[in-house]
């Protein structure tokens, strides 16, 4: 049977998707900060499910949750870099310090895992990186910029992982979703102190305290959940969008793109060196 490892799981997606893959009859390391707060879910599948500590910025930690699904389960079969939380702030108020968390959370945090889950997967010639990104790379709105650049970040190693990867047995996969009713706009939205009012009308309307969406998202976390796991076990493209809102979004960023492209394709062309 498959081993799962799945970061962030105290709550949302993270942990719907922990339920569904156990469910199933599958091994989970199941990981949170606080291991504590996943103890229910081991408690009611003790000898499939296992409850590790990992803040993923810390790189003892990232290689001790790959050693211990090696040592109880053999493995990790399928990595799911779940774990992250936003930023919304306008580009100029940012706080330096928090920029650098946040990518070594969103961005460095995965690119820890992936290397550390590669060389057992690259071994046996078989595995699958989920990495789950956010419609934000495809669309950018005021106040999501540092947010947005985390997840183009991931998506561009991604890209190139996946061909390097993927005649290795190995199969990469970005999860793009939409706004799903989970804590995300609560517990894992984060802020700058720093407020600069020119700004109140485009990155401030979308400070927290303006932020009225937290439970009413359209997106349903325990059908994500099932959705990820039929591409991971079938055939899947490589972004995965997930929602409603989603499809919406990334086709009209994509129709806006195509607009673009088509009406400076003829000035782009100029800049080649005569024939």
């Amino acid at each position: 049977m498959p081993t799962w490892l799945i970061t962030g799981c105290s709550t949302g997606l993270g942990r719907h998707l922990a339920e569904a893959v156990l469910a199933r009859g599958w091994n989970a390391i199941v990981t949170a900060r606080n291991p504590a707060t996943v103890q229910d879910i081991v408690a009611r599948h003790p000898d499939s499910a296992l409850a590790v500590a990992l803040d993923v910025t810390d790189r003892t930690q990232v290689a001790d949750a790959v050693r211990q699904a090696e040592a109880r389960f053999g493995g990790v079969d399928v990595l799911v870099n779940n774990a992250g939380h936003g930023y919304r702030t306008a580009v100029e108020e940012a706080d330096e310090a928090e920029v650098d968390e946040l990518f070594a959370t969103n961005f460095f945090g995965p690119v820890a895992l992936i290397k550390a889950s590669l060389p057992g997967m690259r071994a046996r010639r078989h595995g699958a990186i989920v990495n789950v990104s956010s419609i934000a790379a495809r669309r950018t709105s005021a106040g999501s910029g540092y947010y947005s650049a985390t997840k183009c970040a991931l998506e561009g190693l991604s890209d190139g992982l996946r061909k390097e990867v993927g005649p290795l047995g190995i199969k990469v996969i970005v999860v793009e979703p939409g706004a799903f009713r989970t804590d995300f706009a609560g517990r894992s939205l984060q802020q700058a102190s720093t407020v600069i009012a020119d700004y109140a009308d485009t990155a401030g309307r979308r400070r927290k305290e303006n932020d009225r969406s937290h439970g009413t998202q359209r997106g349903d976390p325990t059908r994500a959940a099932q959705v990820i796991i039929k591409a991971v076990e079938g055939e899947a493209p490589f972004r995965l969008l997930l929602g409603s809102d989603a499809v919406h979004e990334v086709r009209s960023a994509i129709e806006v793109e195509r607009a673009e492209l088509d009406a400076w394709e003829a000035t782009s062309l100029t800049t080649d060196f005569p024939a």
